[in-house]
């Protein structure tokens, strides 16, 4: 397979059937100087600046379930094998990802399908993050083509097996700008036998994350803890807890936290099983903020008791809405799409407490024109540019997506 000089990242789209031709395609681009996009399903192709690349990298042919062990825990996937048929295969054996991916479709207003690269890619987790860690925790090994066109492994496919696991961290998260990801492993766990969900409502931000502090900081293992502002869902504001495990456990922990959380109000159980599933579910995936789509959405990282300051700071911005997830420490902000969307009035805000802000949604002009990504300090910037000349030396790979020059 060759790419004709003449071709635009609109007309040339290069499907390798195998690693082996992937690392060629990547090698002939990198000898002509010839920039590429990566994309998987293409759910999240649009969080960072577009790219001026000259062809795709589709990972849609790398597709299936290379490795499967019920008993190890374990389990690997070429990058292009959809987030679903994971699921599926899991759930048939009582399994999870243990971090909860999101599906980022209705916020980004995206179709196709998640794949398995692109979850490692842009290291996406959900509500639970803040009990079994981050997409990069449960990766234990990867296969990926650098912008030699050399095919890399690092980590292992066990987990007594594990080396190199610096590298499988640096790939969680890069967004394509490091190497095309052909395989990724990742520890799985037993899915909850019962899942319980309790509601106060009528709290401010600041009290509704003090509860969820409070919950967090118990021994009782809370898996998701959210704040929902009055007008997200239902009349009055919703302070959420998730409770999972064994029913005997569930039922001891749920009476535990009610006395716990008593001085906040009385924390209600949500009968419903579906009910309290759904709600999880539009909080993973953020569809609180999915309309209106015209709308810029910010996603901040911070302390969790910080996360009410920031939001009251940036609170004038024009049309704001929000949610707190992860206790307090992540905001969705959705906010009107116009100048630079609230960027310096909210890094403003988030700089003494320390965290990073994401612009999650907007036009393509806007985040052309703006810095998405969280701007880096002169030494993580050069760090990080180091890090892109030893594994992309031509640049090839995405390039300008996070950051100008990387």
């Amino acid at each position: 397979m060759t790419l004709p000089r003449s071709a635009t990242i609109s007309d040339t789209v290069l499907t390798p059937e195998n690693e082996q031709e992937a690392a060629a395609l990547v090698a002939a681009c990198a000898a002509a100087a010839r920039p590429l996009a990566i994309r998987g399903g293409g759910t999240k192709a649009a969080v960072g600046r577009p790219v001026n690349a000259e062809a795709t990298l589709s990972t849609k042919a790398l597709t299936g379930i290379t490795l499967y062990e019920p008993a190890e825990l374990v389990i690997a996937a070429r990058a292009g094998t959809p987030l679903a048929e994971i699921e599926r295969t899991l759930a048939e054996r009582g399994q999870m990802l243990p971090f909860e991916p999101a599906d980022a479709r209705a916020l980004l207003g995206s179709e196709g399908e998640a794949t398995v690269g692109g979850l490692a890619a842009t290291n996406l987790s959900g509500p639970r993050r803040i009990m079994a860690g981050a997409c990069r925790d449960a990766m234990i090994g990867v296969r990926f083509v650098n912008g030699r066109g050399e095919v890399v492994k690092s980590g292992g496919r066990v987990m007594k097996n594990v080396t190199g696991l610096d590298l499988v961290k640096l790939a969680a998260g890069s967004w394509g700008t490091l190497g095309l990801l052909t395989e990724v492993t990742f520890k799985v766990q037993p899915k909850a036998e019962r899942l319980a969900t309790l509601v106060i409502e009528g709290l401010d931000d600041a009290r509704g994350v003090e509860a969820l502090n409070a919950a967090l900081g118990s021994p009782f293992e809370i898996t998701g803890a959210a704040h929902l502002p009055a007008g997200l869902g239902g009349e009055r504001a919703r302070t959420v807890l998730r409770i999972e495990g064994f029913s005997p456990s569930v039922d001891y922990r749920v009476g535990e936290l009610r006395h716990l959380l008593a001085p906040y109000g009385p924390a209600e159980r949500i009968v419903d099983a579906g009910e309290a599933r759904r709600l999880w579910q539009d909080v993973r995936d953020v569809r609180f903020l999915a309309e209106p789509q015209a709308h810029a959405v910010w996603r901040l990282s911070t302390v969790p008791t910080a996360g009410p300051r920031v939001v009251a700071a940036v609170a004038g911005l024009a049309e704001a809405r929000f949610f707190y997830d992860w206790g307090g420490g992540l905001v969705w902000l959705s906010v009107r799409a116009e100048g630079d969307c609230g960027a310096t009035m909210i890094r403003e805000a988030l700089a003494p407490h320390g965290g990073h802000a994401t612009l999650w949604r907007a036009p393509a002009d806007i985040r052309a024109a703006l810095q998405p990504f969280q701007p880096l300090a002169a030494p993580l910037m050069r760090l990080s540019e180091g890090v892109k000349r030893a594994v992309d030396p031509a640049g090839i790979f995405e390039p300008g997506r996070m950051y100008a020059g990387i």
